[in-house]
């Protein structure tokens, strides 16, 4: 069984037991440092759902809102508290020095759309809104990168999974390597498309 099997496998009692509460509660903590395994519960609330176990639409919802919810109040506790106040108590969920600064350069790096693809990596996903705020990032661009980031999340993991159903745990060391892969498409076709954007505009000026 790989790792992402046990895990799927480990959380699924707390599903039956709290639902989407579970769902929703995993995913917020999570997107504020807390090193808890917000996606491994909406894979295994998907996998539920396809065996009907759970509603598709709920859960999609409910991991939606919590995940921007999450990086938002991280957003905030950034902004307000700062780099070195995040660093200070950051410590008891696990936010060292090293996770911040990689996180930090990577925002840095590669700008606002590094928000909305945070979200596919584990420090990132995690740190996301803490070190945008720290770095005083434009709440509202932050705020349409993180919503398009979690949606597009959300679709990978919660639909992704469902549509596939039963045959997911059988190819679940494999799936991470297609979220990735729908991730690197969705992000160069929504590059082609805004380029030919800036393009057609520039020659109407």
């Amino acid at each position: 069984m790989s790792a992402l099997q046990h895990y799927v496998a480990s959380v699924a009692p707390y599903l039956h037991h709290y639902g989407y509460l579970a769902v929703g509660c995993g995913i917020f903590a999570e997107s504020l440092g807390a090193p808890l395994p917000g996606e491994t519960l909406l894979i295994a609330g998907a996998v539920l759902a396809s065996q009907g176990h759970m509603g598709l639409g709920l859960l999609i919802v409910t991991a939606w809102v919590t995940a921007v919810m999450g990086d938002n109040t991280g957003y905030c506790i950034g902004r307000t508290g700062g780099r070195r106040v995040v660093l200070k108590y950051g410590g008891h969920v696990g936010i060292n020095q090293a996770r911040f600064e990689r996180v930090e350069s990577f925002l840095q790096n590669y700008g606002r759309p590094a928000v909305a693809v945070a979200r596919f990596f584990v420090v990132a996903r995690q740190l996301n809104g803490l070190v945008a705020g720290a770095v005083r990032m434009s709440w509202w661009h932050f705020l349409l990168f993180n919503c398009l980031g979690a949606l597009l999340w959300v679709s990978v993991w919660g639909l992704g999974v469902y549509f596939f159903g039963q045959h997911v745990l059988r190819w679940m060391p494999n799936l991470r390597y297609l979220g990735y892969g729908v991730l690197g498409i969705a992000v160069l076709g929504g590059g082609t498309l805004l380029y030919r954007l800036w393009r057609s505009r520039r020659r109407r000026s």
